[in-house]
Parts: C-alpha cells; sequence; structure tokens
C-alpha cells in the first residue's frame, strides 16, 4: 500500500487529480472509490492496474498514474505490458518506456535494422536508444557501440577551443559521455572507450568506414545536412543495427537545410526502415515541457499558414494581394481618364 500511494501520498494525489469526479479514501489496506457510476469504473481500472505493477516490482511515479490513465482510456493495450517492460537495470534503477510512443519506438528498434526517432525534447528518444545499445552489447548481440552526433553549437559560436581535439570535442559529445555513465558502471565506461567497445564520434569522422556487427546511435540528427545523412545510413555494415534520434523543430544549420527532414520523404515505405514519430504526450521530463512543446507546435503552425498566404499572393486574413492592386490600377487609370477629359473641356 505505501508503494501504491507513493511518497506523502504523490500517487494518490495524482489519482484523484485524474478522476476529480471521483471522491478515493484509504484505510489500511481497502480503497474505496465513490462518484459517477463511469468515473469509478474507470478510477477502478486505473487502481487494480496500478497494483498490477507494484506486485511486479515496477516503481511507479506520477506520471506513470497518468499514463496508465491514458492507456487505459485508449483500450489498445494495458499500462501493465507498457510500463513493466525493463530494458536494463544499472544502480537499482530500471530504464523502460513510459508511454505507448516510447514502446512502439523500443518494439521497432527490435525489429528493423533502421529505426528513426523524431519527436521533440524529453520524449526519451536517445535515452531509450542508448540503453538498448547498452542492453545489445550486454546480451553479446553486437561487438561495439557506438555514439555520434555532428558538431553543431545550438545558435552561438563558441569561437576557438583550447587543447587537443579530443578536448575540442569533448563538450559537443558530452551529453553522450553523461547518458553511458548513468547507464554502466562509471569506472567500466573509460575501460570500454579504451579499448573501443564503446565509441563517442563526431559525424565527420565516419567517411569511409563500414560499420559490422555494432549498435550504432546518431543523435541529434537534424543537424545533419542531406548529404551527411547519406555518407551515416551507407556506413551500415553486416550484423549492424542503426537508431538515428532528432527533433526537426530544433534545427540550428546555418541555411536549415536538415538531412533528417528529407530522408524522412526519401526513405519512408523502405522495407526494415522505421519512423518512429513522438509527441507531446511522450515527454517524460517536468509536465511543463509538453505544454511548451504543444504552445510551440501550434505558433509553427500559424507561422506557416501566414507564410503559405503570402506565397499565394494574399495577407494572413485571405484578402488577396493581386486582387488589390489590380483594383488600385483600374482605380487610377479611371481618375486619368477624368483627368484628361476635364483638361479638354
Amino acid at each position: 500500500m505505501v508503494r501504491l500511494l507513493g511518497p506523502q501520498d504523490r500517487l494518490l494525489t495524482r489519482l484523484e487529480r485524474e478522476f476529480p469526479g471521483v471522491d478515493v479514501h484509504v484505510r489500511g489496506n481497502r480503497v474505496a472509490l465513490d462518484g459517477e457510476p463511469s468515473q469509478v469504473s474507470a478510477a477502478e481500472r486505473l487502481v487494480r492496474e496500478l497494483v498490477t505493477m507494484v506486485r511486479d516490482g515496477v516503481d511507479l511515479g506520477p506520471s506513470d498514474v497518468s499514463t496508465s490513465a491514458r492507456i487505459l482510456e485508449r483500450g489498445e493495450t494495458t499500462p501493465a505490458e507498457v510500463l513493466s517492460q525493463s530494458i536494463i537495470s544499472s544502480r537499482g534503477k530500471s530504464i523502460r518506456p513510459k508511454t505507448l510512443g516510447q514502446k512502439a519506438y523500443v518494439d521497432a528498434m527490435d525489429h528493423h535494422t533502421v529505426t528513426f526517432g523524431i519527436g521533440p525534447a524529453g520524449t526519451g528518444k536517445t535515452y531509450l536508444a542508448m540503453a538498448k545499445a547498452v542492453q545489445a552489447l550486454q546480451r553479446k548481440e553486437v561487438d561495439r557501440i557506438i555514439l555520434s552526433r555532428p558538431a553543431i553549437e545550438a545558435g552561438e559560436r563558441l569561437g576557438f577551443l583550447p587543447g587537443t581535439l579530443t578536448d575540442k570535442i569533448d563538450p559537443y559529445l558530452r551529453p553522450l559521455y553523461d547518458a553511458l555513465n548513468e547507464m554502466m558502471d562509471p569506472e567500466i565506461v573509460p575501460k570500454l572507450l579504451a579499448t573501443g567497445t564503446v565509441e563517442v564520434a563526431p559525424l565527420a569522422y565516419m567517411r569511409g568506414r563500414t560499420l559490422n556487427n555494432s549498435f550504432v546511435v546518431l543523435d541529434e540528427a537534424q543537424n545533419t545536412t542531406p548529404e551527411q545523412m547519406k555518407m551515416f545510413l551507407t556506413r551500415l555494415g553486416f550484423g549492424t543495427r542503426m537508431v538515428i534520434t532528432g527533433d526537426i523543430t530544433q534545427i540550428d544549420l546555418p541555411l536549415g537545410a536538415s538531412g533528417l527532414q528529407l530522408v524522412s520523404h526519401i526513405l519512408d515505405g523502405v522495407d526494415d526502415i522505421h519512423f518512429a514519430r513522438l509527441t507531446s504526450d511522450d515527454v517524460v521530463r517536468h509536465s511543463l515541457v509538453g505544454r511548451i512543446v504543444d504552445a510551440y507546435t501550434l505558433y509553427d503552425a500559424e507561422q506557416q499558414a501566414r507564410q503559405h498566404a503570402r506565397d499565394l499572393g494574399g495577407d494572413p486574413d485571405g484578402h488577396n494581394r493581386a486582387a488589390r492592386r489590380g483594383r488600385a490600377a483600374a482605380d487610377s487609370t479611371a481618375r486619368g481618364h477624368e483627368h484628361k477629359g476635364r483638361r479638354r473641356s
């Protein structure tokens, strides 16, 4: 019961927030629900699912309660099937998908040679890909892990960086190192890096290589050029799986020509390549992040609509500028004829 309710009854509070029309009373090991019958029935199903997951050893958080409620509302599967799927465990922490979109993404990595994870920040694209890479290495399904990302600054120029070549590229690759240290024993990571079992490299160093028996992850792929994306994908060797992740709403390239945007049109529908598209519903950071993503998505859609209207010769209100210019020209011609008539008279 303590694990079901959570610290300071946080899970119980989230349950009441999901069903505001239901009164929840807990006494001892008994949970009583009172309210409108349909709401009570839905809340009961959720409580039973939470109990099942707690008995299976799942460490629940408030976000898991909301996710479970959405999964039950859709009726496609059960929360236990989604949230109980552990990928790896590290230092007592289990890494697992936490939403339907994330589970579909993880399943795609199991069944396809090349998987694209496209979605906004906080949806676990890179984190889950790296967890699957560590899992594959631990199971000896691959001989090595290769992690890569383009060395592009986010909206500002850092200028000259001192030190060796490794020192210069480390700031760009630091997020990958951080994730590695979180998923593996920090004492083992340097040894794996030294032996080449785990390699972290900038995308620019991939030219001319053939990657066999590897699990390859390309992060921040929205900042690749179309030429870089083609180069990376053609490094694919035998026994290798590739995962490419990125957020096409956060492109830092100077001209905005993203290889990730283009490849989704070129390779969509190709056998053994899967595009997993995550949304704000799959954000597992602070709940505010999901609302921020939705607000920016709405703003971008409005901007595109205005640009489309301008391209068609209209303004955002749908008025046709060409028609207005035609009327203005006609009025000017009429005034000219009227002026000439007065001069003759």
